[in-house]
């Protein structure tokens, strides 16, 4: 498999400490107190609206050196732009034309794999990191978590040009983890209603009401570059506006699961980041 890709400047080999700001999020601090904390603060936050942001948790430096690393890499990039609807499931003509299930939304975003993510990159380092996945499924309250064995989609970078967009959806997986690396001149802004269904009800009423552009419940988190962000995308109807200027939106998705060895499946890799020899 090729890996040539995103390789960052000078090849810097980078220590935790110069990535993450572990005075201001001291996640690998011996002090339990001063972590237990911080994962107080997590579960709160994803117990009131299914999302947490840690601003700043990335270090400027280490953001530059990934973005600059990302932007040179821009031919990398598999683009993908796709109608479906917010359940990403066919189309079921059986129901009725204004149903969510049949309702269109557009992504249209730019993706550069594992793969491409140099072995001196400090996003490497920061995912292939213990004490970050220990966090995650502290905050998350998981039994276990491991990050994603998939050779391409494990952590990716995702790029969105003027006219991305990412449409209203629910995600299959119970939970998201990004990283916001640059913001767009405008649009781009991530929305989000959270929690508008469960695993009872559907309550596809409320859905479709967003669909038609309602915007009631519809909240807003839109962090600085740095900011790590936790997210329970299942039942949270979510999207990312549409990206106005030439400066492109870029973050990091770093993937994990509760059990080990997961990958996508090769249709899913294909759909995502193209084939991958």
């Amino acid at each position: 498999m090729e890996t040539t890709g995103m390789e960052t400047t000078a090849g810097r080999r980078w220590a935790i400490e110069e990535i993450v700001d572990l005075d201001r999020y001291p996640i690998a601090s011996p002090e339990p107190n001063a972590a237990q904390h911080l994962v107080q603060r997590c579960r709160a936050e994803l117990r009131a609206q299914g999302a947490c942001q840690l601003e700043g948790f990335m270090r400027p430096d280490a953001v530059q050196a990934v973005l600059a690393d990302a932007l040179a890499s821009e031919r990398l990039a598999h683009r993908t732009e796709a109608s479906h609807n917010a359940y990403f499931v066919d189309d079921d003509p059986e129901l009725p034309a204004d149903h969510p299930r049949r309702l269109r939304v557009r992504s249209a975003k730019r993706a550069i794999g594992w793969n491409r993510i140099g072995p001196r990159s400090p996003l490497r380092a920061l995912y292939e990191w213990d004490g970050l996945t220990e966090f995650i499924r502290a905050a998350l309250q998981l039994p276990a978590l491991h990050r994603d064995a998939d050779p391409v989609g494990a952590c990716s970078v995702m790029l969105y040009d003027e006219g991305g967009e990412l449409g209203w959806h629910f995600d299959n997986s119970e939970f998201a983890v990004t990283l916001m690396l640059q913001a767009s001149e405008d649009g781009g802004s991530f929305e989000f209603v959270p929690r508008i269904r469960d695993a009872r009800e559907e309550r596809y009423g409320d859905v479709g009401a967003v669909l038609a552009g309602a915007r009631g419940g519809v909240l807003s988190m839109n962090g600085a570059a740095g900011t790590l962000a936790l997210f329970e995308g299942r039942y949270s109807i979510h999207r990312v506006t549409q990206v106005l200027g030439s400066r492109p939106r870029v973050n990091a998705v770093l993937a994990y699961a509760r059990e080990p060895d997961h990958r996508l499946t090769e249709l899913n890799r294909d759909l995502f980041y193209g084939r991958v020899e």
